[in-house]
């Protein structure tokens, strides 16, 4: 298998310093390069914009998932189980609000995970899961 190269996503964010504390010292990016406009961040090995957008609207859709709203549109990453043990275990320290709390979606079944959604201070969802069984990622 080839390696997976670093996805490059840009959102738009209402206030840039709260959000570059939020993505910086509360999910822990190392920071890049910066204006007064936009940041670099290294999420998690790829490289995520924030970009300051006033015009900004939070998007409220979902669909249903497992007995649960999942918020659409959302982005995130896919970690080791022990790393999201730790991740949750970190966010909740931090008093995260969380969309939907940790917990293991499709329990006993193919492409069982878990899961967690929270929010970023201008309302972008994000998502971090990890699978029982990595190999399942795609599986149908």
């Amino acid at each position: 298998m080839t390696p997976i190269n670093p996805f490059h996503l840009a959102i738009p964010v209402t206030q840039l310093e709260k959000n570059r504390i939020f993505y910086r010292d509360i999910l822990g990016c190392e920071e890049g390069r910066s204006s007064d406009h936009w940041v670099d961040f290294n999420f998690f090995g790829h490289q995520l914009v924030i970009h300051l957008s006033e015009d900004t609207k939070a998007n409220e859709q979902g669909n249903p998932v497992d007995g649960h709203n999942v918020p659409v549109p959302h982005f995130g990453v896919v970690l080791s189980l022990d790393d999201f043990e730790a991740f949750a275990k970190k966010l909740k320290l931090a008093n995260v609000v969380f969309i939907i709390e940790p917990y293991t979606r499709f329990k006993g079944l193919t492409g069982e995970q878990s899961t967690m959604f929270l929010k970023d201070p201008s309302g972008n969802a994000l998502e971090f899961k990890a699978f029982k069984n990595i190999d399942q990622l795609f599986a149908k």
